[in-house]
């Protein structure tokens, strides 16, 4: 069994942030990536949005470099996925795999969340390349075009108003005859002149060639089936956050979110740490990500310092 004074879980912004402080804070921290290297940013192309790139940077390449910075300063990143935790008291155990058991002194949860899609195949061959979860990080590539966003809610009327101020035309794909929104989201919608709501509608199918979208083809509720032309499909059917393994644990609000104490990372067990968007159903950016992770790793310094 191996021990560790810090271990991280997670490997997008906010875990590999986390591994750059806390490995310069000479914690020598262990950081299993799980099974989606990189995290959610890396189901997109370009990022155009993170600082000190004005040129954009491939969303892949960002995060291999954060990750390399880590290892640089002395961090041990490796491919594994927690499958098991106990974080009823320090040391923390945890199981890499179902094989593999690691001793913590404490622990930095940063497993993100993932985005819900709707489980089409066309949709999945699309990601990436028209279809996203997240306009402000790929609305930018749809300026002046049409587009096309799924849901009903705040976080569909959210998106959908950003992305009115850019694109040409926006429609919003609501399945039922009402929207979920709140009153004051709903009258933005219908304020806007470039948005246009298609009631009763599912998606059938994401159309698209060799270079991306160009459709959705959609059923209504009474059965009739047509296409609309679009650039870019967008999701905004909500998120899930990746703190089911620990709840048992720590507390999380009623749509999962591990809920942190104040500005801090901490989470109510002592030892235990949260960061990114496991604990954020707010922002959901690379960059607030990556800040989370930085207070986690000072949090975890300061924490082992009073042990």
């Amino acid at each position: 069994m191996e021990k560790t004074r810090c271990l991280i879980i997670g490997g997008g912004p906010a875990g590999y942030t986390a591994a750059i402080y806390a490995s310069r804070a000479g914690l020598s921290p262990v950081l299993y990536e799980g099974m989606e290297p990189g995290g959610q940013l890396t189901t997109t192309t370009v990022v155009e949005n993170f600082p000190g790139f004005p040129e954009g940077v491939d969303a892949t390449a960002l995060m291999d470099q954060m990750k390399s910075q880590a290892i640089r300063f002395g961090a041990s990143v490796r491919r594994g996925t927690v499958t098991s935790a106990d974080l009823s008291e320090s040391p923390f155990t945890v199981s890499i795999d179902n094989t593999d058991e690691i001793v913590a002194d404490a622990v930095i949860i940063a497993t993100g969340a993932s985005a819900r899609y709707l489980g089409l195949p066309s949709e999945k061959k699309f990601r990436g390349l028209g279809v996203s979860a997240c306009a402000t990080c790929d609305g930018f590539f749809y300026r002046k075009k049409d587009v096309a966003v799924v849901g009903g809610g705040d976080t569909a009327c959210e998106e959908a108003t950003y992305l009115a101020g850019i694109c040409r035309k926006v429609y919003m794909i609501v399945r039922r005859d009402e929207l979920r929104a709140s009153k004051a989201m709903q009258n933005r919608v219908m304020s806007t002149p470039n948005i246009e709501i298609l009631w009763n509608c599912n998606t059938l199918e994401v159309l698209g060639d060799e270079a991306g979208v160009t459709g959705v083809r959609l059923v209504r509720k009474d059965g009739g089936v047509f296409d609309i032309n679009v650039d870019g499909f967008f999701l905004a059917i909500g998120h899930h956050p990746n703190s089911d393994l620990f709840s048992k644990y720590v507390n999380v609000d009623e749509n999962g979110y591990i809920i942190t104490d104040g500005r801090s990372s901490a989470t109510n067990v002592d030892g235990v740490f949260a960061a990114g968007d496991v604990q954020d159903p707010r922002y959901r950016q690379a960059v607030t990500a990556a800040a989370s992770g930085c207070r986690a790793a000072l949090d975890v310094e300061k924490y082992l310092l009073g042990k």
